[in-house]
This record gives structure tokens, sequence and C-alpha cells, in this order.
């Protein structure tokens, strides 16, 4: 392509839902945190590494009789409370703006496991109820 000499109407898109195919065998559950395997399928995310945290099952993607992209999931990028971890993994206030690990498809922590998580996303809050992390 070569540099513009005119206007150009670019195409545009809102960024907060996105379609992926699903991993044969998974089912992504509504709500769960959906993770990019390195093959390029949506999977649960899960306490393992090389995953890329995607954001938030919209809707119950079962794929467990399908094959890799038989069916597609929404996911939303957004803002989302998930389950926050005890003991050493747990998430406080003092780590608002930190990143944060998935443990499995609704849980995350403060580490990464001695390097056995992936990234999750950023902390955005804490409260009692779980930890809201940054899925954009």
């Amino acid at each position: 392509m070569t540099a513009l000499t005119t206007d150009r109407r670019t195409p545009e898109r809102s960024g907060d839902r996105r379609q992926h195919p699903v991993k044969a065998g998974a089912t992504l559950y509504a709500g769960a945190l959906v993770a990019l395997g390195a093959d390029g399928f949506a999977v649960p995310m899960t306490t393992a590494t090389g995953l890329i945290a995607l954001g938030r099952c919209e809707t119950r993607a079962d794929n467990s009789a399908g094959a890799d992209g038989d069916i597609a999931v929404t996911v939303g990028a957004g803002i989302y409370r998930l389950s926050n971890s005890a003991g050493a993994d747990e998430i406080t206030t003092a780590h608002i703006g930190q990143a944060c690990y998935g443990v499995d498809d609704q849980t995350v922590a403060l580490t990464d496991g001695t390097g056995t998580r992936s990234p999750a996303g950023t902390v955005f809050d804490v409260d009692p109820q779980g930890v809201w992390v940054d899925l954009r």
C-alpha cells in the first residue's frame, strides 16, 4: 500500500465485543474468563503459561463434542469482577494497577505462581466480593 493522497473512510469497531473460534472439547460458561491458546482457539482460563486473556464469556459456548473452530464464543472486553485468591496470592487495594494472573476461569491471583500462570489483566479495584479486573 502507498500513503494516502485523499480522505479515506476507515472502518471502526467499538472493541467491547468480539468472537473467537472455540477449541475442540472446550466448554466456556457465561461469565467465565476466556483465554486464547497458542493455537488461536478460545479456552477457559486455567493455570498454564502461554495463554492470552481475552475477556468475559458472554454466553455459554459448548464445543465439547466439536472440532477446533466448530463454534465461536462472544467475548466481552471490559472491567469485570472475578474471584480473589487467598493467602499469599490474595489481591488487595495495594495492588491496584498491577497485573494479576489466571488461576482458573473465575479466579485471579497476585503472582504468576512461580512461572505457572498467564497474565489475566490489570487490577482495577478490590471489594469484599472479589477483584475488578480490566480486561480491555
